[in-house]
């Protein structure tokens, strides 16, 4: 390599370190971890709950919702409201899967939800948002929710093949999270495992 090559290339290596110090941080750490599935960027939402939060004690499955009763692109906030509106602390899921495969942050990851009844202290709840009794997911929302589940199982040393994944009517009696998302569960499993 030439001086100016070397000059260019540690020039570009100094500048993208200091535009993205968190990137390169979280690499860095995420492969000294053994970590192999890379974590999904994850849209802050700072929702302030009414009540305070009980972090959750063990973490051995998750559970795949839907919103239901519309099909609009439902945002984190606003469940958050429809929530608070019930008496609870707040939005019950840890993720919201927009329509455009955003992921955003409902409640804080480490803590106990409210979206199953008698399996919140030890699961995470993800609502990809839409109602699946009539529509179907988009590809960005099912590409968001395979990674998000690949890096959750990785990060709890959780094995997709080991019922770990559920969709809310395998444990309560519900349609959530609608026919047609709750058809493509066994796909789904398989691509997880393919991404871990």
């Amino acid at each position: 390599m030439n001086r100016r090559k070397f000059l260019l290339y540690s020039l570009y290596t100094l500048g993208s370190f200091y535009l993205a110090p968190n990137l390169h941080l979280t690499n860095i750490a995420h492969a000294a971890d053994g970590h192999h599935v890379s974590p999904p960027y994850i849209k802050e939402t700072y929702l302030q709950f009414a009540q305070p939060l009980q972090d959750r004690p063990s973490t051995n499955m998750i559970i795949i919702h839907h919103v239901g009763g519309t099909n609009r692109d439902v945002s984190a906030a606003e469940i958050h409201q429809w929530h608070l509106a019930n008496g609870w602390a707040g939005i019950g899921y840890h993720y919201v899967i927009r329509k455009d495969g955003t992921i955003e942050r409902g409640r804080p990851r480490t803590t106990i939800g409210a979206h199953c009844y008698g399996y919140n202290q030890t699961s995470i709840g993800i609502n990809i948002v839409g109602d699946f009794e009539e529509a179907y997911p988009t590809d960005p929302q099912l590409q968001s929710r395979e990674q998000l589940t690949a890096f959750l199982c990785e990060l709890y040393k959780l094995n997709p093949s080991n019922n770990v994944i559920y969709g809310h009517r395998d444990l309560n009696s519900t349609l959530c999270p609608g026919k047609n998302l709750y058809c493509q569960l066994d796909d789904f499993r398989q691509k997880v495992i393919a991404q871990m």
